[in-house]
């Protein structure tokens, strides 16, 4: 179970389990992380975690929130990585993050996961709008990820699971999720989007179609439906 270690100035304040979907952090006494300080703003960011991974973003903040001393809107944390919220630290602690970063460095794919539609929805920062009635639907045809270059060219990945996550955290990160009707990719944190087909994608979540070619982190990637 991932944690953070609450801290000011070097001393250790708390630890924080992450055991919820939804860890909020802000000035205000509603947030699970409350730090009564100016400098932070009464909503001012919120960590997702999905099973063993946790995304944070930022609530327009009025001073921002940093990673590492850089400035971010969304970041795929890793394990070490510190937040730096006014003079307060809360530093992201995971082994098995460290474990899947280093994976991550020999096959592209960071680790599929299976879990909820709401939360895969709040990962991706997007709301799909769909509602199932709690029914359950019928799955899209089985589809793959095929690595068109780089080091791991050849390399196929069956996309079985409802969240994949693909890219270099710190860099450029994507998510594709399976859902009901199709797969969709959207964009998860970096500066740059995703490539698909030749086009820079936006902020919305877009779906995929057979034979598409997607480009992330300089590596091209062809997403095709398995007959």
């Amino acid at each position: 179970m991932a944690k953070l270690i609450l801290s000011m100035d070097g001393l250790v304040l708390k630890e924080i389990p992450l055991t919820r979907e939804r860890t909020t952090i802000g000035r205000k006494p509603h947030n699970d992380i409350q730090i009564d300080n100016l400098a932070i703003s009464g909503e001012h960011a919120v960590i997702v975690t999905i099973l063993d991974d946790s995304f944070l973003e930022d609530l327009d903040s009025t001073n921002g929130t940093f990673v590492n001393g850089q400035q971010i809107k969304k970041h795929f944390l890793q394990n070490n990585d510190v937040i730096e919220l006014g003079k307060y630290r809360l530093k992201y602690v995971s082994e098995q993050g460290a474990a899947a970063a280093q994976d991550f460095e020999k096959t592209m794919v960071l680790r599929p996961g299976t879990l909820r539609q709401t939360v895969i929805e709040q990962a991706a920062g997007k709301s799909f709008g769909d509602s199932h009635g709690g029914q359950q639907a019928k799955a899209p045809p089985p589809a793959v990820i095929r690595i068109l270059s780089g080091p791991s060219a050849g390399r196929e990945l069956e996309l079985v699971k409802t969240l994949t996550t693909l890219g270099k955290p710190g860099v450029q990160v994507a998510v594709i999720t399976r859902r009901p009707h199709g797969y969709f990719i959207a964009h998860v944190e970096g500066s740059r989007f995703p490539v698909l087909n030749g086009k820079t994608l936006d902020a919305q979540a877009h779906e995929l179609h057979d034979h598409d070619v997607i480009e992330l982190v300089g590596v091209k990637m062809e997403f095709f439906f398995r007959t």
